[in-house]
């Protein structure tokens, strides 16, 4: 999978990097009926971040990875395989930030509010 696009400010890539997962989440799941566990989610958001010389610490991957985690399971277990599939294509394609998504956007809206409801604790 190409790595996300990534914003420039924190709380944007955070977000992002949710987002991305969560598309990851579904397209493996779909694919090889497999979930990522949090920490292959946290090794992929590195690898995403390396790309663009970034980094983030293990603990905030994890926390991010468990979040889209959360996501990826509920859009799985309240709708039906044909209608997560779209789901999950929608996101891949909303990856691209050329492509506009009604679908891509409210799953990023929710990521967000996923955020906000479980921040990450902050860096000691």
């Amino acid at each position: 999978m190409n790595a996300p696009t990534l914003p420039t400010t924190e709380r944007g890539t955070h977000i992002a990097l949710i987002f991305a997962l969560v598309s990851e989440r579904l397209a493996i799941h779909y694919e090889h009926g497999v979930w990522l566990t949090e920490a292959q989610g946290a090794t992929l958001a590195a690898d995403w971040l390396a790309r663009s010389k970034r980094n983030l610490p293990l603990k905030l991957r994890k926390h991010l990875s468990a979040l889209s985690d959360q996501i990826a399971k509920q859009i799985v277990t309240t709708t039906s395989r044909e209608t997560g599939l779209i789901i999950s294509h929608e996101m891949q394609e909303s990856l691209d930030t050329r492509y506009e998504s009604e679908i891509g956007q409210s799953i990023m809206v929710e990521c967000e509010r996923m955020l906000d409801e479980q921040p990450p604790e902050p860096a000691a």
